[in-house]
């Protein structure tokens, strides 16, 4: 990778910095200080963690006489990287009033103007190979952290009894669900991984040969019409349904629906969304449920959850290419008259694999190498992309993980059998 065309270069790291002040945009300077829950972030905090990226890996390394914005910052932003150093605590991250969001704002300016005279600079090829690798990896991680802006703030503002939104447009209904179907595939020696000269993360690496047996996917993912029903039978009561941490994690909590599921006096249903409260649509997918949750119904529809190989085989197999992000609110639903649907662009699927290493893997040197290697453990996949998923994050090898409690996310179900 080469640092050929530096315009080219400018343009896209400024794109990629504008959007996030786009996000964060239609918030107030409130809104963008407060943390919801320790899994969560301030969207202050989002701002500058991503510009301590920038800072930390690019301009300390490689700027000629490096200077940092502000000492203490070193440590306010870093996230989870123990390779550089002490880290402010992730649950008070909404306790840092101070820098303000101003603050935060001049010092996103400061090191994008940094970057892009680095960029324009006379390095040597050597230097230049660095730089657009790093540059790169900064710019994705930017774009996963815009993802988490969306998924936080609507966190954040389901906490709230005013039900605020944080798009203020309609959200049209959507297509009616076409029929579930089961879509077989042969078993065999599948390739599993990236392939290409592209991007990808390093836990997509190496690509390797795995064997499944002969399965079926479902066509489409699991509505809210179908887990009504599962709620209605009494899914959230029969422990024969669920895992056995799964079944303590539903009693210890309460719970009885989805994270943003609410019902009035009168028994009809609302869902908490970013353009606010709606009246829950039956058709659109089912989406902000744990792998607790979508395994235990799964259970219910005598069906399974697939594995990671599986789905990634049934998309190669059957030619789904990731289209344009959709870029909406929330999930709307995709109605082709046969085939796969709803691979990419409106929920992530669980699947039942742990999120382990791929034979061969290897993590980068230095901090960096902590990027995804470190978090394999107690976790599991989820596969495709979600509504809320920037261009670049689709592709049929990305690996998306979490606990399997964590339903924060945009997380929906695609049934296996």
């Amino acid at each position: 990778m080469q640092l050929n065309d530096p315009a080219i270069w400018s343009a896209r790291f400024r794109a990629v910095r504008e959007h996030s002040l786009a996000l964060a945009a239609p918030l107030s300077i409130e809104d963008c200080c407060a943390q919801s829950m320790p899994d969560a972030s301030p969207i202050k905090w989002h701002l500058a963690h991503t510009t301590w990226f920038f800072e930390t890996f690019i301009l300390e390394t490689m700027e000629r006489d490096f200077a940092p914005f502000h000492p203490a910052f070193r440590v306010l932003f870093n996230s989870y990287y123990n390779g550089v150093g002490e880290k402010h605590p992730r649950p008070q991250r909404g306790l840092l009033t101070r820098p303000s969001l101003d603050e935060v704002r001049a010092y996103r300016a400061d090191v994008d103007a940094r970057i892009a005279a680095l960029i324009g600079s006379g390095l040597d090829s050597d230097a230049r190979a660095r730089l657009a690798t790093l540059l790169t990896l900064g710019m994705q991680h930017e774009q996963q952290h815009q993802e988490l802006m969306l998924t936080d703030v609507k966190h954040l503002l389901a906490q709230n009894g005013l039900n605020p939104a944080y798009l203020d447009v309609p959200l049209p209904p959507a297509p009616a669900a076409s029929a579930l179907t089961w879509l077989p595939f042969d078993g065999g020696v599948t390739d599993v991984g990236y392939e290409g000269d592209g991007f990808c993360f390093d836990n997509e690496l190496p690509r390797h040969r795995q064997y499944v047996e002969p399965f079926e996917l479902a066509s489409r993912l699991v509505t809210n019409g179908d887990y009504l029903a599962f709620i209605e039978a009494g899914g959230y009561r029969d422990p024969g349904l669920w895992l056995a941490e799964g079944w303590d994690w539903v009693c210890t909590q309460g719970l009885q629906q989805p994270l943003y599921w609410r019902r009035d006096d009168a028994g009809n249903w609302f869902e908490f969304t970013l353009t606010g409260l709606q009246p829950l649509d039956l058709n659109r997918p089912l989406t902000h449920v744990s792998l607790f949750e979508a395994d235990a119904y799964a259970h219910w529809a005598g069906a399974r959850l697939p594995t990671e190989a599986e789905w990634e085989h049934a998309v190669r197999v059957a030619g789904v290419v990731p289209g344009a992000p959709l870029q909406l609110p929330h999930p709307g639903g995709e109605r082709l008259a046969e085939g796969l649907q709803e691979m990419f662009g409106h929920c992530w699927q669980w699947t039942s694999s742990s999120y382990t290493p791929y034979p061969g893997f290897k993590p980068a040197a230095g901090a960096i190498g902590e990027y995804n290697g470190k978090f394999m453990v107690n976790q599991y996949v989820l596969r495709g992309s979600s509504c809320a998923t920037p261009a670049g994050h689709t592709r049929a090898s990305y690996r998306n993980f979490f606990p399997a409690g964590a339903r924060w996310q945009f997380t929906g179900i695609r049934l296996a059998r």
